[in-house]
């Protein structure tokens, strides 16, 4: 851990816990936690690292409906408290209400990049476009 000493690596460790509101749960192996505790768990095993930037690649892709808004929180926390996060998600209304960067991609290819209200709410691409109307009726 970084060449800390043993106390020092716990202590660091469970503050990130805490970041993650896993203070609780430390002690306990990760089939007795929830879909959404491990993915949290991975949250703060990277922030213990403390990285200036965090890269997220659908965190919330294989968790049910009820556990997504526990990690969506957590990284909007860690936004507030300055975070740099680079995410890739289908989460919308997150990249909406928390991105100061939305970038649109298609076979590999940007099609269309700016701050979340002109993508979502005038954006120039029809590709993009056509995403936002379908996400819409859904």
């Amino acid at each position: 851990m970084q060449g800390l000493d043993r106390a020092a690596a716990e202590a660091r460790a469970q503050r990130a816990l805490d970041r993650v509101h896993l203070a609780d749960r430390a002690d306990h192996y990760p089939n007795q936690l929830s879909g959404g505790q491990q993915q949290r768990v991975a949250i703060a095993r990277a922030i213990a690292l403390e990285p200036r930037v965090m890269l997220f690649d659908e965190p919330t892709s294989a968790l049910d409906p009820e556990l997504v808004g526990g990690v969506l929180a957590v990284m909007r926390e860690l936004r507030e408290d300055g975070m740099t996060m680079v995410v890739v998600s289908h989460e919308m209304s997150f990249a909406r209400a928390a991105a100061d960067r939305v970038v649109f991609m298609a076979d590999g290819e940007i099609l269309e990049q700016g701050p979340p209200e002109q993508m979502f709410n005038a954006p120039r691409h029809e590709r993009m476009r056509a995403f936002i109307s379908q996400i819409e009726r859904h």
